[in-house]
């Protein structure tokens, strides 16, 4: 069979390289997939922050008292590392010093954003000072 005896199929019909059988293609209105993305597990860091939001009632000097699981972690590390205990003591060290390493980079990035700020704000006034003389050597031309 010659390519001109071949019988002539339309646009519709035709099969071939991202072109799939009519049969299999997706039928119009319906999603190529019905059910959707599953939701996926948490992971760790997530569980993690989560759980130590969870409130507790903890017993302080006689009195109740409802706290988050993080802040009784820590009362409960900084009450043995007082109490003499040397690993509760090397742990509260490396997690103050990771605390206040974190604090003076927050503090170099705010000083910095701030000094951005004086300039950008000074540029400002000075082209709004400028465009005031510019409105008053107007009027006094005017008049």
């Amino acid at each position: 069979m010659s390519k001109s005896s071949r019988p002539t199929q339309g646009v519709a019909n035709s099969v071939g390289y991202g072109k799939p059988p009519a049969h299999s293609r997706f039928k119009k209105g319906t999603s190529g997939n019905p059910r959707g993305r599953p939701k996926g597990r948490l992971n760790f860091a997530t569980v993690l922050l989560k759980t130590l939001r969870e409130k507790v009632v903890i017993n302080e000097n006689g009195r109740r008292t409802i706290i988050t699981k993080l802040e009784a972690s820590v009362k409960q590390l900084v009450n043995k590392a007082a109490a003499g205990d040397l690993r509760a003591l090397s742990h509260l060290i490396g997690i103050t010093l990771t605390a206040e390493q974190s604090a003076a980079d927050e503090m170099v990035a705010q000083e910095v954003l701030s000094e951005i700020d004086k300039k950008v704000m000074f540029n400002i006034l000075k082209r709004y000072d400028q465009s005031l003389k510019e409105a008053v050597e107007h009027e006094k031309k005017s008049n």
